[in-house]
């Protein structure tokens, strides 16, 4: 129970964040992806907002344990590869076309009319297809 209260409130201060920060305007995101065209820094902010936290999280979570059990996940790995070249540049192509990635099209199922909800749709069934299609490209087949 106490850990489900937690994932709420974080998660319902997450989609407030997002909203606030203007991260679930399509059209503001689109204007900050448009580098060449007429961009619009100010996500730069949003952007250095969760890195620079995340960056002190890292540091001050090791050798802790979270206040509701289980374990802090580990840094990622510093390996580039073709998983996350090929991922990263899905996920761009994705979040430069609809102005959405998954947190704020999470956050925005609510409000942003059935826009969100095809973009919603595609990336559950990416998220299902993308495990069997790693498998099969890394099997050969």
């Amino acid at each position: 129970m106490k850990r489900s209260v937690l994932a709420l409130v974080a998660g319902g201060l997450f989609g407030l964040g997002l909203r606030i920060s203007g991260m679930t305007d399509t059209t503001k995101v689109q204007g900050w992806l448009d580098i060449f065209g007429d961009w619009d820094p100010t996500l730069a902010f949003v952007m250095g907002g969760a890195i620079v936290p995340m960056f002190i999280a890292w540091r001050f979570t090791e050798g802790r344990t979270p206040l509701v059990g289980g374990d802090f996940p580990a840094p990622p790995e510093p390996k580039i590869g073709r998983p996350l070249v090929v991922g990263s540049v899905l996920f761009g192509m994705g979040w430069g076309l609809a102005g959405l990635c998954p947190g704020p099209a999470i956050a925005s199922v609510g409000f942003g009319g059935w826009p969100v909800w095809v973009f919603f749709a595609a990336m559950l069934l990416g998220m299902l297809i993308a495990p069997k299609l790693r498998d099969a490209l890394d099997s050969g087949a």
